[in-house]
């Protein structure tokens, strides 16, 4: 009888042994019943957190530190080589990326093969400027978007002054979100 007994007991004890070891691994709900905020990839709504905001003429910009993926700063000329671009990108988790950006004439060498070329096309360039921009008095008001293509592309453009007003915004963003500090950027 004896050993009959452990040949029942033995198997028992061996499966609430799983279950019990099943049931440590799940993780366990914080108090609202949900999973710790940093345990997940998007702020939690209602989630108390710090956020940088930039107020600029052409609107405000608002982002809270947890959703930025990264902050950049980079420099490219247009095609036609007549315009230079420096922008400053804020990438988030969300579905929408914010440009900061100053569009300045290309500096080139105007002398040698091809000087009256690159004549031509920045001129043209600066002609094309001028009639998109026509009757547009400051530089925020200079923010071409061709729909659907750029809206759609979840962007949302800021242009800037200078090339000195840019490089607050981004040192004001970074050092925000790195010290994970409320702030605001005002030109």
């Amino acid at each position: 009888m004896r050993f009959r007994l452990s040949r029942c007991v033995i198997p028992c004890c061996l499966i609430l042994l799983a279950a019990h070891a099943a049931l440590a691994q799940r993780p366990s709900p914080g108090a609202s019943g949900s999973p710790s905020p940093s345990a997940s990839a998007t702020p939690v709504v209602g989630a108390v957190g710090t956020f940088w905001t930039a107020e600029l003429p052409a609107g405000t910009y608002t982002v809270i530190h947890d959703a930025v993926a990264s902050i950049s700063w980079h420099e490219y000329t247009l095609e036609g080589g007549a315009s230079r671009v420096s922008e400053v990108c804020i990438d988030t988790r969300g579905s929408a990326i914010a440009r900061f950006y100053v569009i300045e004439p290309a500096t080139v060498t105007t002398s040698g093969p091809g000087a009256s070329t690159v004549n031509f096309l920045e001129e043209k360039a600066r002609e094309a400027q001028q009639r998109v921009t026509a009757g547009a008095s400051d530089v925020w008001q200079k923010v071409i978007k061709t729909y659907p293509v750029t809206t759609h592309a979840h962007t949302v453009e800021y242009r800037l002054e200078s090339r000195e007003m840019l490089r607050r915004l981004f040192e004001n963003a970074q050092t925000s979100w790195m010290r994970r500090k409320n702030d605001t950027f005002k030109p």
